[in-house]
């Protein structure tokens, strides 16, 4: 969304030099010209260590930092904007469609038969969320809003406001079968690289399962048996290890999977070039900055 950012920056008139360029484009001697580097989910290996500045216009940084060495001298930053707010109505919206039986219902109507089910409650459920930063906080205060009692698990487990209780990621086992719903909204980092595996998995009991973090932090085939040996009733994924989704992908064909392609807290242009703008304001300022990455945890 270059074109985008470029015609919503040059409204703002911002005495900078910029270069506007797709990233397939960008090369290292635009690094060399450039005092920072502002892009979204870039592949390329590209040498940071010209610039004092790289922003991030999403949530996540792992494109920049997983498995790759940084210079510490160069400032990293990310967007926070409107995603917990997204992502907290994403995944309510198919908690939902389980819990009042929308697909039953139609499925009811299409035979046009009369078959009438009792709908859940929120109140009577359990979510265990992963991940307690703005994201997961964000959506556990609309959860829990609602009447519904929230859990996190964390890498430190350090108790956060709107979660009933909170727990490190290595001592939450014994919580796991108690939930009805569970919610990754984790980084990827090399701590939860493959997390979701068989180890999580066969803790759960006929769970609703929703990765809004990063694909890569799902095993798709410890998900797959959990699927069809109903540990996991079903899963609503938006992040893949490769996207698009190949089409020979074993979770394309499965009835008990929803596929949505990465678009459960998506960066619009106005948000992400107000959220960069307010972040140079801030540096050349010298205030401080909330949304700085701590490059060695990779968030």
């Amino acid at each position: 969304m270059y074109k985008e950012i470029q015609t919503i920056i040059e409204t703002k008139v911002i005495q900078k030099n910029f270069r506007y360029l797709p990233e397939e484009d960008v090369k290292q001697a635009d690094l060399v010209w450039a005092d920072a580097f502002v892009s979204f989910n870039t592949k390329a290996h590209y040498d940071y260590s010209h610039v004092k500045w790289v922003h991030s216009l999403g949530a996540g940084v792992d494109s920049f930092l997983f498995k790759k060495d940084w210079n510490e001298d160069v400032l990293l930053t990310r967007t926070i904007c409107s995603f917990g707010q997204r992502i907290a109505e994403y995944c309510l919206s198919y908690i939902l469609k389980d819990l009042q039986f929308h697909d039953q219902f139609q499925t009811s109507k299409l035979q046009k038969r009369w078959h009438p089910i009792t709908p859940g409650l929120l109140n009577e459920k359990k979510v265990m969320i992963y991940g307690t930063g703005e994201i997961g906080q964000k959506t556990a205060e609309i959860f829990s809003s609602l009447g519904v009692d929230v859990y996190g698990v964390s890498l430190s487990g350090k108790e956060k406001e709107f979660f009933k209780a909170v727990f490190p990621v290595d001592s939450h086992f014994s919580q796991l079968s108690k939930m009805d719903y569970i919610i990754n909204t984790l980084p990827l980092t090399e701590k939860t690289e493959n997390l979701f595996d068989d180890n999580i998995f066969q803790q759960l009991s006929h769970v609703g399962f929703i990765n809004v973090g990063r694909g890569a932090s799902l095993d798709e085939k410890a998900l797959l048996h959990a699927l069809n040996t109903n540990h996991v009733r079903f899963a609503v994924l938006d992040v893949f290890s490769k996207e698009p989704l190949p089409e020979d992908n074993q979770l394309w064909d499965h009835p008990n999977v929803w596929i949505t392609p990465h678009i459960s807290a998506v960066t619009t242009p106005d948000e992400g070039v107000d959220r960069f703008i307010e972040t140079l304001k801030n540096i050349e300022n010298k205030n401080p900055l909330h949304n700085k990455v701590d490059v060695k945890r990779g968030f």
